[in-house]
């Protein structure tokens, strides 16, 4: 009898490009067998993966699909899109939506939006309800209807009794986790990109690297305090990542990511970009940068997330001061950390695999995506050719919005097919009907 797919004569991500090539052969939308190529059997459909990769596929634990209340930048249907694009197999929204998905039926009514899209979308909801800051949401109710990670997103949960609270009741709830945007909202008040040169120069208020450190110490402590689960959203400066790396060594509960554009861009980007290049955390230094990466590259920082944030142009065609803050990502990611990182010798395909699949699925408990290719376990797979090269054309992403930072840069490797519950969802760099 003929399998359903059959992905043919690709090596395996873990084997490196030495490894031996294979046919990966899929039924009932799990991995049936895995063996040497040419010896798969006949198949409905067969996607050839020679000269590439079969990877898990990508897990993007922070993206802004707009859904509900600002779909003009961007909605579940073309986010999701640009995620399978991308080899993004799933991902987690962020609730800073309008109305805020803080209730389990916000949730209910995002997850019944997401049916059917070419990508497993899940969201997170908010830390305090409406996001205020004020009082904690239902997080019982809202686990029950499958939340895993609570966060209010752009804005910090300031009040360290709120923040303890959330982290203890983490607790209860296995497999959930408290994601924070680490900026002491005090500190940062009025500013627009990061506090140094180029914010003097263009005479803009700053957003300090010290308020970064001053939230996650704090956050830390209190993880260590109550045993609750603590992640850092979009981790940009390396004293965060140093308090992250000694809270690790000490048995405290926590992880931490990091974007392309914060182990890539600096603040002296921010005048070739212009609006395209604000977002909170802002970039920083080219100290930063290059002490992320050497993190991302060595486990002291555990995931990759885009913080994928589409703007309507109405939104970033103005001044600096006025714009608002986010860059797309979740199409380019892959290609973004291959070419940085993985096609100059700084990290392994399996590690690449562990920052963009593995450990993001982990950390934000979903089951079903970030495993190896292995015979028994669900076919989310992406098939990544590491030697295209291809240059980023805005107007050519599935995003509704235009703000991406990688405009006009040539990458190298590009996903070639996608699969989602064993059924193809990108084929030969196209989306499936």
């Amino acid at each position: 009898m003929a399998a359903d797919l059959v992905i043919s004569g690709g090596r395996l991500a873990d084997s490196a490009l030495g490894g031996e090539r294979v046919d990966v052969v899929i039924e009932n939308g799990r991995i049936s067998a895995v063996v040497p190529a040419g010896e798969g059997p006949p198949a409905r459909r067969r996607l050839d993966a020679s000269a590439a990769l079969v990877m898990p596929g990508f897990v993007d634990i922070q993206v802004h699909f707009r859904t509900p209340g600002g779909t003009d930048s961007e909605d579940i249907a073309s986010g999701a899109a640009g995620a399978a694009m991308g080899g993004v197999t799933a991902c987690v929204m962020m609730p800073n939506t309008t109305p805020t998905i803080d209730t389990p039926d916000m949730v209910r009514e995002v997850l019944a939006l997401a049916a059917g899209v070419p990508c497993d979308v899940r969201t997170s909801a908010a830390i305090t309800t409406g996001r205020a800051g004020e009082r904690l949401t239902d997080f019982a109710a809202l686990y029950s209807a499958g939340v895993r990670v609570f966060t209010d997103d752009g804005d910090c949960v300031a009040d360290d009794a709120l923040m303890e609270a959330a982290l203890a009741a983490t607790v209860g709830l296995p497999g959930s986790v408290v994601s924070q945007h680490a900026e002491d909202p005090d500190m940062v008040a009025g500013g627009v990109i990061n506090d140094g040169a180029v914010a003097q120069r263009l005479g803009l208020a700053g957003r300090p690297a010290a308020a970064e450190e001053s939230i996650v110490r704090r956050d830390l402590a209190l993880a260590a305090t109550t045993g609750g689960r603590y992640h850092v959203l979009h981790l940009s400066t390396s004293a965060a990542m140093a308090r992250v790396s000694v809270a690790k060594r000490s048995g405290i509960n926590a992880t931490a990511e990091v974007t392309p554009q914060h182990l890539v861009l600096t603040e002296d980007d921010i005048e070739r970009l212009g609006t395209t290049g604000k977002m909170n955390p802002p970039l920083r230094l080219r100290s930063d940068v290059e002490a992320l990466r050497l993190g991302i590259c060595d486990g002291t920082l555990d995931a990759v997330a885009t913080d994928h944030a589409p703007h309507h142009p109405s939104l970033k065609d103005t001044s600096l001061l006025d714009a608002a803050p986010g860059m797309t990502g979740v199409e380019t990611m892959a290609s973004v950390i291959w070419t940085e990182l993985v096609a100059t010798g700084a990290m392994s395909p399996t590690r690449f695999v562990e920052v963009v699949s593995v450990a993001p699925a982990r950390i934000a408990g979903i089951a079903e995506h970030g495993h190896r290719v292995e015979a028994g376990l669900p076919a989310n797979l992406a098939v990544f050719d590491p030697a295209q090269r291809w240059t980023v054309h805005a107007d050519e992403l599935q995003s509704r919005s235009r703000n991406t930072p990688w405009a006009g840069r040539e990458l190298t490797g590009k996903v070639r097919h996608t699969v989602l519950a064993g059924h193809p969802v990108v084929a030969d760099g196209e989306l499936c009907s």
